[in-house]
């Protein structure tokens, strides 16, 4: 194959010659050459740097292009100094690189669709079962998308996927993936944070409507075969010292990321006071949002606290006993975030004692909730069975857009 400089890098050589398309990777730049065949039309879709270019394909099998590695792939120097032999062995290892095969390890836990992921030359997908050991011809695998694993799966998966580099978890939060001991400083974690923003927010608003217009309690007395009667006719228009709409009513939202964007609008159609609670106060979506030391100033306006909080060190407990006395007597809590948020006890002595309105809890310290505990008997409290999420949407999409990512070396989404 003839060699010629490649004199607008200043450095470096270039290759022209014919290889199959199959052989082509990413982490090549390429061009056609353009005395033998015809210029294709240009791809909105890829990047102008060429050091990140991935590869479209056209009907030819094979065709001439010209081949140039990453500048970051060799040394800037002179041409005088650079030879064909030792920039052949450069690209030589780039290509040797590009014809093997990697391995991703897709969850059967969830029906994916698998035509939307494949397409990726250097790339191949072997569902995997996400309660059992990582099968022996798969331990070689360099990438793994996580859901619903159990932990006996995940800490078989650190001792033996010795070649991994980047799990991509579809929960929004990967405490699982975390708490397994993979070391984050050789594997990248990637969360599916956006994937569960409809589900969670929709569920959200079904909680609150629930203890606003009290479903529950209509349903206990149904099964008494009682008509609740004190709960239907003439009913006073939004007091202000019970939590019966949405309309008017001072929601506050702590936690305010995606699902809490995704949930706002509905809110705010139905009439609520919206504001956020965030580590960082701002203006997000027209809505405003404090910074953690105003909740002593925004829990006692508040008629419904909705908490969407992560599970971290930070954020355990962080509704205790000392912040649920300032919420007015009539306020409702819900958590659809994380359970270990909320001191349960201190919870629990709140609704007994009537110092708060009720809750209504997605998330639990542990799950599935003990027998034994006391927040089952508790008055005016909904029980959710960890269910807002549990269905990522969009899944096929995030896990495309970061392996194009990952293959290119760019910043992968939702990095951890």
């Amino acid at each position: 194959m003839p060699w010629r400089p490649l004199g607008n890098w200043g450095s470096g050589w270039e290759l022209l010659g014919k290889m199959d398309q199959k052989h082509l990777h990413p982490t090549l730049a390429l061009e056609r050459d353009p005395s033998k065949s015809t210029p294709r039309e240009p791809d909105p879709g890829r990047s102008s740097h060429h050091q990140n270019s991935t590869l479209g394909y056209s009907n030819k099998t094979s065709t001439t292009y010209h081949y140039r590695l990453p500048i970051s792939s060799h040394k800037r120097t002179s041409p005088m100094r650079s030879t064909p032999t030792r920039f052949l062995s450069s690209i030589n290892s780039h290509l040797s690189a590009a014809t093997s095969n990697m391995k991703l390890l897709y969850p059967t836990s969830l029906k994916l669709d698998v035509s939307q992921i494949e397409g990726f030359p250097s790339v191949t997908l072997h569902p995997y079962d996400v309660k059992a050991p990582i099968p022996e011809e798969h331990v070689d695998a360099e990438i793994l998308v996580t859901w619903t694993n159990s932990s006996h799966n995940l800490k078989d998966a650190v001792n033996r996927l010795t070649k991994l580099r980047w799990i991509q978890s579809l929960a929004a939060g990967p405490n699982d993936v975390l708490s397994a001991g993979f070391d984050t400083s050789k594997v990248a974690v990637t969360t599916g944070s956006g994937l569960h923003d409809h589900t969670v927010a929709e569920h959200t608003l079904g909680l609150l409507l629930n203890a606003a217009r009290r479903f529950y309690e209509m349903r206990d007395y149904q099964l008494q075969g009682k008509w609740p009667g004190h709960l239907g006719g003439p009913q006073p228009d939004r007091p202000s010292d019970r939590f019966t709409t949405l309309r008017d009513a001072r929601v506050l939202i702590w936690g305010f990321g995606n699902i809490a964007k995704t949930f706002t609008p509905s809110l705010v159609q139905l009439g609520s006071q919206v504001r956020g609670v965030a580590r960082r106060q701002g203006v997000r979506n027209g809505i405003e949002v404090y910074s953690e030391d105003k909740l002593a100033e925004l829990l006692p306006e508040t008629d419904a606290l909705v908490m969407i909080l992560p599970g971290d060190p930070s954020t355990r407990h962080a509704l205790n006993a000392e912040r649920l006395k300032l919420l007015p007597k009539h306020a409702w809590v819900v958590n659809v975030g994380r359970g270990t948020s909320i001191d349960e006890d201190a919870l629990y002595d709140a609704l007994v004692e009537e110092r708060i309105g009720g809750a209504a809890l997605d998330v639990f310290e542990t799950e599935p909730l003990p027998e034994p505990s006391r927040l089952w008997k508790a008055p005016n409290l909904i029980l959710s069975p960890h269910a807002a999420g549990g269905r990522p949407q969009g899944a096929e999409q995030l896990i495309v857009e970061n392996l194009r990512k990952f293959l290119a070396g760019q910043q992968l989404k939702n990095l951890i």
